[in-house]
C-alpha cells in the first residue's frame, strides 16, 4: 500500500526504502513528548512519527532527519500535505553531519526508529541496507549527540530489539545518561517481549519505569491498550 490514511494526516510512501511498520507508529503512540517545545527524528523515513507527534503535541516544532534522499523527499512531500506543515522540517543529512552542522541545537526530545540489525547479513536491496544496517558506533554516535544536544531535562527515546536495549543500557551511564523509562513490547500477553522503548533521561532518574505494552489480545485481535495508543491516528479504530 503506497498511501496510508490516518486520521488527521496522509502518508505516501511509494519512493521510500523503509515503510510504515509497527515500531514506528508505537513509537509514534507512547514516546513522552507532552512538555517538549523541540523535537528531534534521527531517521524519519516516511516521516510518520514526525507527524504522530505533531498530532500529540501542538506546540512542538519538528526537526527531521534522514540520509538518504528519497526518504528525505518523501517525508518533505508528507509534511507539506499535512495540517502540521508549519512545524515539521525535513533535512537530507546523517544526524552526526546535521549537529555538526548545527552545534547549539538543543532539544527536548530525541526520537528514533534506528537501523537494529547489528552484525546481520546484508539484504539485496543496497536502500534497504542504508536503512536497516549498522553496528554499535551508530548507536555511540547517538548517545553523544543527545549527550550534547538534549536539554537539561531532555530524553532520548529509542525503539530497539532487547540485545541492542541492553546494550545502549549499559553504555548509557559513559555519556551522563540515565535509564528513566522501558515499555517492553509483546505480541501476546504470554510472550516475550521483542521491542522495547527505552527512554534515556539527561537528568539523573531516581527509578525507572517499567511497564508492558501487549498488542494482540487473541489472533487478529488488538488489545484494549493497543486500540487506546492508535485510535487517534488509526481509521479502523
Amino acid at each position: 500500500m503506497s498511501i496510508f490514511r490516518f486520521k488527521e494526516f496522509v502518508v505516501s510512501q511509494e519512493s521510500c526504502p523503509m515503510k510504515i511498520n509497527t515500531d514506528g507508529v508505537l513509537l509514534g503512540a507512547l514516546a513522552n513528548v507532552s512538555n517538549a517545545k523541540h523535537i528531534c527524528d534521527i531517521g524519519t523515513g516516511t516521516g510518520v512519527i514526525a507527524l504522530m507527534l505533531a498530532q500529540r503535541n501542538k506546540n512542538a516544532k519538528i526537526d527531521a532527519l534522514d540520509i538518504d534522499y528519497r526518504a528525505v523527499d518523501t517525508a518533505t512531500k508528507n509534511f507539506e500535505n499535512s495540517l502540521f506543515h508549519a512545524r515539521l522540517k525535513c533535512y537530507h543529512h546523517s544526524f552526526v553531519e546535521f549537529f555538526e552542522m548545527n552545534p547549539l541545537k538543543k532539544y527536548d526530545v530525541i526520537v528514533s526508529n534506528p537501523p537494529f540489525f547489528l552484525n546481520a547479513l546484508k539484504a539485496d536491496s543496497e536502500m534497504k541496507n542504508l536503512a536497516r544496517h549498522t553496528d554499535i558506533s551508530f548507536f555511540l554516535d547517538l548517545l553523544r549527540v543527545a549527550a550534547t544536544h538534549l536539554e537539561v531535562r531532555g530524553s532520548i527515546q529509542l525503539i530497539i530489539p532487547l540485545d541492542v536495549s541492553q546494550a545502549i543500557q549499559q553504555l548509557a551511564s559513559d555519556y551522563h545518561l540515565s535509564i528513566s523509562e522501558v515499555i517492553n513490547i509483546k505480541s501476546f500477553v504470554d510472550k516475550e517481549a521483542f521491542r522495547q522503548i527505552i527512554r534515556l533521561s539527561k537528568e539523573q532518574a531516581q527509578i525507572c519505569k517499567n511497564s508492558d505494552f501487549v498488542i494482540y489480545s487473541r489472533e487478529k485481535e488488538h488489545s484494549m491498550e493497543y486500540r487506546a495508543a492508535l485510535k487517534d491516528f488509526f481509521t479502523i479504530f
